[in-house]
């Protein structure tokens, strides 16, 4: 079984944490106060048409870029390119993604064929197209084992469905992992709290994750306090590394 200092040894932060964060100083900065050296880019971060000179400057200082995306996949292959380039200067193996439509899934297993890598589909919730299982059932179900899940913890209890039970179905194509959490108001509105306080059940997660010794790519994403995240991502990166401990 895989250690959960291993899968944690991994952990990146999903860089639109850091939106308001403009300049890849700023972004550095923040993930070593946080005390990790994994990122998981955005488009907000990088010039997809130009991104050695970023992806230089991350790693002269120690940051490894797992993974990219959220990438919105349509029926353009030109549009598409550029994060697989990004994939291959970076070295990571799986891009985080979304299909527009049934042509921006074949466009994308052209290139993932071509390139060697994966794709994740990340669920985005109740009001998301691939958002429900059956949604992501049928996807998976047209589509080659290069496409997979990056299942997103909190929009996938938005959509109401329990993480856990999940990610235990999807275990054998689930490529990538989004930590996140929600509460809920009456309402049922979500609002991003540190993981492990809401209604992610974070240990049980982890110790699922550590018995099928998983190896995909792992990325703490909490959305609020924008101008000032660092103070949360840290009890964030706290929780889940107590919850993996071994």
């Amino acid at each position: 079984m895989t250690t959960g200092k291993a899968i944690v040894s991994r952990l990146a932060i999903q860089s639109w944490c850091f939106r308001e964060f403009k300049q890849a100083a700023q972004l550095i900065a923040a993930l070593q106060e946080c005390g990790v050296n994994h990122l998981e880019l955005c488009g907000v971060h990088i010039d997809m048409n130009n991104p050695a000179p970023t992806l230089d400057i991350y790693k002269a200082a120690g940051i490894a870029v797992s993974a990219f995306g959220v990438h919105g996949f349509g029926s353009d292959e030109a549009q598409a390119r550029p994060a697989f380039e990004i994939a291959r200067l970076a070295g990571f193996k799986t891009l985080s993604a979304d299909f527009k439509d049934d042509a921006g899934l074949v466009v994308a297993e052209k290139l993932s064929a071509e390139y060697g890598r994966k794709l994740a589909l990340h669920n985005h919730g109740r009001h998301h197209r691939l958002g429900a299982p059956w949604a992501i059932d049928a996807l998976l179900a047209k589509s080659s084992d290069r496409i997979g899940l990056c299942l997103d913890t909190a929009w996938m209890l938005d959509s109401g469905f329990d993480p856990v039970e999940i990610a235990k179905k999807y275990q054998k194509r689930l490529y990538g992992l989004h930590i996140k959490d929600f509460i809920f108001d009456r309402a049922g509105n979500p609002e991003d709290v540190v993981v492990g306080t809401g209604n992610l059940k974070l240990k049980e997660l982890a110790d699922f994750l550590k018995s099928i010794d998983f190896d995909g790519y792992v990325t703490l994403e909490y959305e609020g306090d924008a101008a000032n995240p660092v103070p949360a991502l840290k009890q964030c990166v706290e929780k889940i590394r107590a919850a993996f401990a071994d």
